[in-house]
C-alpha cells in the first residue's frame, strides 16, 4: 500500500532531522590565533620592524597589536618626546584593524623608588591638576599623530611595589588622580582614546580592586600576568586570590572588556604547561587583545632559553594553530 501524501511528507521531515542530526558538530572552540595579539618586542622606533619580524617566525596571523610605553624619567617624556612615537603611529595608520597600545606613566621618575611619604604628596599633587597640562600635551600629541583611538594602559600595575604611580599609600588620591588625567586627556578635540586599567595578577601590595577608580573613567580591565611565584601551578594562578578568574569576573561584572598587556614566563623556567594554559585560557575567554612581552626572562622569540615554551606558542598561535 502507498503512503498518503501527507505520510511522505512527515517521512521526509523525520529523514531531515535525522540527517541534521548526523551531521552536525559541537563547533570546535575558535584557536588562540583567532585573537588579537601582539608582542612587546622594544620601544625604540626601529623596533616596528622588530614586530613584523616576530610575526614573520610565528608564520600565522600577522600581530595587529603594537605595544609600548612612554619613559617615566622626566615629564617631557611622558608628554611622548618628539621622534619617540612618529614610527609607531605610522605603524597604526598602515592598517585600520591594528591596535596601538601605550602604557603611561601617571608620574615622572617613575622607577626611582622614592617613599610612600613622596608618592602620597605626588598623587595628591596631580589630584588637584599640578600635571594637567603634561597629559594634555599627550593627548594632543598622539591625536596630531593620527592615533587618537589609542589604547592608553595608565599607571599600570598600580597594586604593586614597582612604580612611583603606585596605589597603596593613598589609594583616594590615586583613584582621583587617574579620574582628573581621563578628563584632561578626553577633553582633547578628535580624540577616541580608551583607557585601561591594568594590574598585575594577584594581591601584591593591595588588593587591585580597591584602586578601580570606577566605571565612567575605564574602558578596559587589563592584567599583567607572568609565570609567577616559583612552583605556583598555572591553576593556582587561575584560583587564587585576585587571580586571572578573579579578573575576568570583575571585568564581566562591570561589563567592561579585558585584556592582557603584559603576560609571559618568568620565575619557573621553561614552562611549555604554563603557556598552554595561558593560550587555552585567552581561546577559552576571548580578551579584547593580548601581548607577550617577548624578552627574557619573559619571551618565546626574544629568548632562546624557552625552546619548549616557544613550541607551545608557535604550535597554538602559528600557521599550525590557525
Amino acid at each position: 500500500m502507498m503512503p498518503s501524501r501527507r505520510g511522505l511528507l512527515a517521512l521526509a521531515a523525520v529523514l531531515l532531522l535525522v540527517a541534521s542530526a548526523c551531521t552536525a558538530r559541537t563547533p570546535a572552540p575558535e584557536p588562540a590565533a583567532s585573537a588579537v595579539y601582539g608582542a612587546y618586542v622594544g620601544y625604540e622606533p626601529s623596533d616596528t620592524a622588530r614586530l613584523r619580524a616576530f610575526g614573520s617566525w610565528l608564520g600565522g596571523p600577522a600581530p595587529r597589536v603594537g605595544h609600548v610605553y612612554l619613559p617615566g624619567d622626566r615629564w617631557s617624556n611622558i608628554e611622548g618626546a618628539p621622534g619617540y612615537l612618529e614610527s609607531w603611529a605610522a605603524w597604526r595608520r598602515a592598517d585600520a584593524r591594528r591596535m596601538f597600545v601605550l602604557n603611561v606613566p601617571m608620574l615622572e621618575r617613575t622607577e626611582a623608588h622614592l617613599p610612600d611619604s613622596a608618592v602620597v604628596a605626588e598623587l595628591r599633587r596631580g589630584a588637584s591638576g599640578a600635571y594637567d597640562a603634561h597629559f594634555r600635551a599627550l593627548a594632543r600629541r598622539l591625536t596630531a599623530l593620527g592615533v587618537p583611538d589609542t589604547v592608553v594602559v595608565l599607571g599600570w600595575e598600580m597594586n604593586g611595589t614597582t612604580y612611583t604611580h603606585r596605589c597603596a599609600p593613598d589609594p583616594a588620591a590615586w583613584k582621583a588622580y587617574w579620574a582628573r588625567i581621563v578628563r584632561v586627556m578626553r577633553s582633547v578635540p578628535g580624540q577616541r582614546f580608551r583607557f585601561e586599567f591594568t594590574p598585575t595578577r594577584g594581591r601584591d601590595a593591595i588588593p587591585w580592586p580597591r584602586c578601580y577608580p570606577g566605571d565612567p573613567v575605564v574602558d578596559i580591565i587589563g592584567m599583567d600576568a607572568y609565570d609567577a611565584p616559583r612552583g605556583l601551578s598555572f591553576s593556582g594562578q587561575l584560583d587564587e586570590p585576585y587571580g586571572l578568574r578573579a579578573h575576568v569576573r570583575f571585568a564581566r561584572a562591570h561589563r567592561k572588556p579585558f585584556s592582557y598587556q603584559e603576560w609571559g614566563l618568568y620565575e619557573n623556567g621553561d614552562n611549555p604547561a604554563y603557556m598552554r594554559g595561558m593560550l587555552t585560557w585567552f581561546a577559552e575567554q576571548r580578551p579584547l587583545y593580548q601581548s607577550i612581552s617577548d624578552y627574557c626572562p619573559h619571551g618565546v622569540w626574544g629568548c632562546r632559553s624557552h625552546p619548549k615554551s616557544a613550541a607551545v606558542y608557535r604550535g597554538l598561535m602559528g600557521a599550525d594553530g590557525s
